[in-house]
């Protein structure tokens, strides 16, 4: 039992505070982020600096860890501001920083020499050496490069600094470049994913054209329409998560910043039983077939993506033998169920609104259409739906009463719950099929508020 590996942090991405919500509440131990400045995402998957602080708050009353990503690479009129950045990122509560440029790293550290720093897989670390170069300038872990084997990070792990911690992604988007280093973006779209700003043209679908025959295509495979050829597998290391610890793997990381928190919410709850060991591993990998993805891999930890031994690494629920690409997505996130006390809190407030909006378009406007005047929010027939047993529902995609919805709630594989009927905030009843818009719902299931319902993506209303 002594020389049974701890079990390691689950460590989930967020790129707004509804995806950090939900890698909180389905099991992550710790969650990166962007913040406003160096952070190697769309500005979109960035949290502005009052929002930091908020997640930083959030984190730590839930017994968590945030890191907070400066890993693009800075020009020279940047890296003079990154001491600045690194301290108001310490006050604010962050646990880590997360680099790959070397001249962040020393900014930092001199900066703010008391704040953990990660060094990212985009930094390349390959061996022990490189590993003890890094330790020596400060890093407290280092997030291996994607290239390395089992056995080689075993190997690493026995030659590098014994208080260097080891991290590996354990799941998610993949990128053809080494170690996520590529210029084809800023090439052909002139955005560099060296910046964050990667438009994922090794995602694009291309033809091949003979430089003295314009107009003429050519296959490079077998499907008529064209090839995504440079676009990589999902990496999906479920089924090697024991050796992963084994080799020294202290943290086991999510990709998936750009992602939605449907997305984080799956995959999280999915790694959260497998190192809790409370679910089948044939209930886990459904899981993750569950989500958006690409053809899986087990990136390079046992053997070339998409080999034999690659495949068989995976098992037969995971792997599918295809090598084209494109996305894979068995269900559809169909809606959020909501807090009913905050639920009651804001429909007062929003009846209102609704009431000063129709009030508007009376007085403003000789001709208008009937459901333009006719409230959509009755709050008297919410509440009273409320105490008849209804939960409150944000729609996010269309599902109606009768069908088999999925329920997903943390520590748990999705399961079947009967919708027995869905109203609207009137008190009538129909489908959800208004995006972002409160339902009520009536289920043969106890939902609790933070639980996702999915469907079938196969479903033609979808």
């Amino acid at each position: 039992m002594e020389n049974t590996p701890k079990k390691p942090e689950l460590l989930a991405p967020a790129g707004d505070m509804e995806g950090l919500e939900a890698a909180l509440r389905f099991g992550a131990d710790a969650v990166y982020l962007g913040g406003p400045f160096l952070q190697l995402r769309a500005a979109k998957a960035g949290f502005s600096a009052s929002d930091v602080r908020l997640a930083a708050e959030r984190t730590r009353s839930a017994g968590k860890k945030l890191f907070v990503t400066v890993n693009s690479y800075a020009y020279t009129d940047e890296i003079g501001r990154v001491g600045e950045y690194v301290k108001f990122l310490a006050d604010a509560g962050a646990d880590a920083i997360i680099v790959a440029d070397l001249g962040v790293l020393a900014a930092a550290k001199e900066a703010c020499p008391d704040l953990d720093v990660i060094v990212s897989t985009q930094f390349n670390a390959m061996n022990a050496k490189t590993a003890e170069v890094l330790w020596n300038l400060g890093a407290k872990r280092l997030v291996l490069a994607r290239e390395l084997s089992i056995e080689e990070i075993r190997r690493v792990r026995e030659e590098c600094p014994k208080g260097l911690e080891l991290e590996a992604f354990c799941h998610g988007a993949m990128c053809m470049a080494y170690s996520g280093r590529c210029l084809i973006s800023a090439y052909l779209a002139g955005r560099s994913g060296n910046r964050g700003e990667c438009a994922q043209p090794c995602r694009w679908n291309y033809r091949l054209e003979e430089e003295k025959r314009p107009g003429e295509y050519f296959d490079v495979e077998e499907s008529g329409q064209g090839t995504a050829i440079l676009s990589s597998r999902d990496l999906c290391a479920l089924p090697l998560l024991d050796e992963l610890a084994e080799a020294g793997i202290v943290s086991l990381k999510i990709e998936g910043r750009m992602k939605s928190p449907f997305y984080i919410a799956s995959v999280t709850n999915a790694y959260r039983m497998a190192l809790d060991r409370s679910a089948p591993f044939e209930a886990i990998a459904r899981e993750l077939c569950a989500v958006s993805h690409r053809p899986y891999t087990a990136g390079f930890f046992v053997d070339r993506p998409g080999s034999e031994k690659d495949q068989a690494a995976l098992g037969s629920l995971l792997a599918t033998g295809s090598d084209n690409g494109e996305y894979i997505r068995e269900r559809t996130f169909v809606g959020v169920v909501l807090d009913p006390a905050a639920y009651l809190a804001s429909i007062d407030g929003r009846a209102a609104d609704e009431a000063a909006r129709i009030a508007e378009i009376r007085s403003t406007k000789r001709k208008y259409k009937a459901e333009d005047v006719t409230p959509k929010i009755d709050p008297a027939a919410a509440r009273r739906l409320l105490a008849e047993g209804y939960v409150p529902v944000e729609t996010r995609n269309y599902f109606e009463a009768g069908e088999g919805v999925e329920l997903l709630t943390p520590g748990m594989p999705g399961g079947t719950v009967r919708i027995d009927s869905i109203r609207d905030e009137t008190g009538a009843e129909g489908p959800a099929n208004h995006p972002m818009r409160p339902v009520l719902v009536r289920t043969d299931a106890k939902l609790r508020a933070g639980d996702l319902l999915r469907a079938d993506s196969f479903n033609k209303k979808r």
